[in-house]
């Protein structure tokens, strides 16, 4: 079992959910594989639609005519917090999101997510508006807000 293999059979199930494949690795636990399929939406994803794209690819994966009849364990799950923003859809999907990011040029701010386009985000750092280019970007994750008040 490739990653490339399973990664052919699990995006256009993936696609059909109308989610993004973020993810997939293929693992070797105990004389099993762990096949861990990473998806993201708009939205966020519903444990629902989760269950039915597992089901989906599960059956898909155990119907390969090539497959070795290996044992494995599928693990169909969203992101987490931590993801790391890469692509131009996480930066969307974070807005009005407290961010932390690291420059390329060594520089930190933290700010909140105003908007994002495909090359840049409007971000506010300290009641100011800024416009970061996501070139300029060396790393940026979303921060947990356990007490945040949205405004009225």
């Amino acid at each position: 079992m490739s990653v490339d293999a399973v990664r052919a059979i699990a995006v256009p199930i993936v696609s059909a959910a109308n989610l993004d494949l973020e993810d997939l690795t293929i693992d070797k636990v105990g004389r099993r594989n762990k096949v861990t399929v990473i998806v993201d939406g708009d939205g966020g994803v519903d444990l629902d639609v989760i269950a039915e794209v597992s089901h989906a690819i599960s059956v898909a994966l155990d119907e390969q005519p090539d497959s070795d009849d290996s044992p494995f364990v599928l693990e169909v799950t969203s992101p987490g917090v931590d993801r790391p923003l890469t692509q131009p859809r996480h930066w969307r999907r974070a807005n009005d999101r407290l961010v932390s990011i690291e420059m390329t040029d060594g520089t930190s701010v933290t700010g909140r997510i105003i908007s994002s386009d495909d090359d840049s985000a409007e971000v506010e750092i300290s009641g100011q508006t800024r416009d970061v280019p996501f070139s300029g970007v060396a790393n940026a994750v979303v921060q947990v807000e356990f007490d945040r008040k949205k405004d009225s």
